[in-house]
């Protein structure tokens, strides 16, 4: 009976060398040691867990530990990763973010919960919450002054080409109007400290503004997500008739290159060195008081290096005032930003962010905002 079961684990964990069986059905993630043998699909560890959230379609073993019977090993054969992604994932629209390994929690769940149990991509008809051009409905949105969340009522209208806003349910003009064309969301759940927290940005005067947001239902975060990512595509596909779908896929949302505290100084480098939030988001270095903050203290644009944009670690001899131990200079055209870092790897870590952005060229858009920058007040 040992021998038996011995063989038919071996079996099943051989299917892991079939093509598409080596990487997590769901995220992504390389060599999966999990699987749903109801579902005949292999998954990483991770994704196995949120697979227990819906037990009633999907019932998950180890591959290495658990035991096997040979009706679920010749299930797992006669199915596999690629012959469901091919069921379960027909009809995923472009603009669908589709998770990887990387991403929070919420959006994996939500991936497998309208693959397996919504079966959101077998039908069309029910992609309408974030595929029909418009939506409104009510979510919590933190406040500028006092960090209390209150309700308020949000409107997408991909006609009118705006996500906006009302403080009041009854009111009839917006509190704030976002154009489609500067709008940026992030999931955010640790930073804002709601499991479900959207952080969406837009431009105001050519500045970045943050709004926060989240709603207890997990399925109507990831919706109102995927419809401003909707509408931001069908934007895109107007705004940029020449441009390829990949291209255009790239531009619909971003999360940040990189975010966290360091300490700066002013232009003159004499002042004392203060404690910021950094956010580098593509080419737009933001500095906050506080990470919660709507407005940033001061932003920096970041070109590349064929515009003498340059990043160093440490400073010159002559710099004091600083209490983190590890600098870092940027060199613009204009002038030189001076921050530290707390540790050696943050350090390492800011260098090799703003490394990104350096060594990759301009766009003919990015040469605008740069003109902005360099005429801004």
């Amino acid at each position: 009976m040992a021998s038996d079961q011995h063989e038919i684990r071996e079996r099943v964990k051989q299917l892991l060398e079939k093509p598409g069986n080596g990487n997590c059905a769901d995220c992504g993630a390389a060599d999966p040691e999990w699987a749903s043998y109801t579902l005949g699909v292999f998954m990483c560890l991770s994704c196995s867990g949120l697979h227990k959230n819906i037990a009633q379609i999907s019932k998950v073993k180890s591959v290495l530990l658990d035991p096997w019977s040979s009706s679920e090993a010749e299930f797992m054969e006669s199915v596999g990763n690629n012959a469901a992604k091919a069921k379960y994932e027909k009809i995923v629209p472009a603009f669908y973010y589709t998770p990887t390994h990387k991403d929070c929690t919420l959006l994996r769940e939500q991936w497998i919960r309208a693959k397996y149990e919504r079966k959101e991509f077998q039908c069309v008809k029910r992609q309408e919450p974030y595929s029909a051009g418009y939506r409104e409905g009510f979510l919590w949105k933190r406040g500028r002054d006092n960090g209390q969340f209150l309700s308020r009522k949000f409107i997408l209208s991909e006609r009118e080409g705006v996500l906006k806003y009302f403080n009041k349910h009854d009111a009839r003009e917006p509190k704030a109007i976002l154009k489609i064309n500067t709008v940026n969301a992030t999931f955010q759940p640790t930073k804002i400290g709601v499991n479900n927290g959207l952080q969406i940005t837009y431009l105001k005067d050519n500045s970045t503004r943050n709004i926060f947001i989240y709603q207890e239902d997990g399925k109507e975060m990831v919706d109102w997500f995927n419809a401003i990512r909707a509408a931001r595509y069908h934007y895109l596909e107007v705004a940029f008739p020449g441009a390829s779908k990949s291209e255009l896929l790239q531009k619909l949302t971003r999360n940040y290159i990189k975010e966290g505290y360091m300490e700066k100084t002013g232009p003159k480098h004499t002042e004392g060195f203060k404690k910021r939030w950094f956010t580098m988001d593509d080419r737009r270095l933001m500095y906050f008081k506080d990470p919660l903050d709507a407005y940033a203290r001061g932003e920096v644009f970041i070109g590349s290096r064929e515009n003498s944009y340059i990043v160093l670690p440490g400073f010159s001899s002559n710099i004091q005032g600083y209490h983190w131990q590890f600098g870092i200079t940027i060199v613009t055209p204009d002038r030189k930003f001076l921050c530290a870092c707390e540790t050696e790897e943050d350090q390492k870590d800011w260098i090799a962010a703003f490394q990104t952005v350096i060594n990759r060229p301009m766009q003919p858009q990015e040469y605008a905002v740069e003109a902005y920058f360099k005429h801004k007040p």
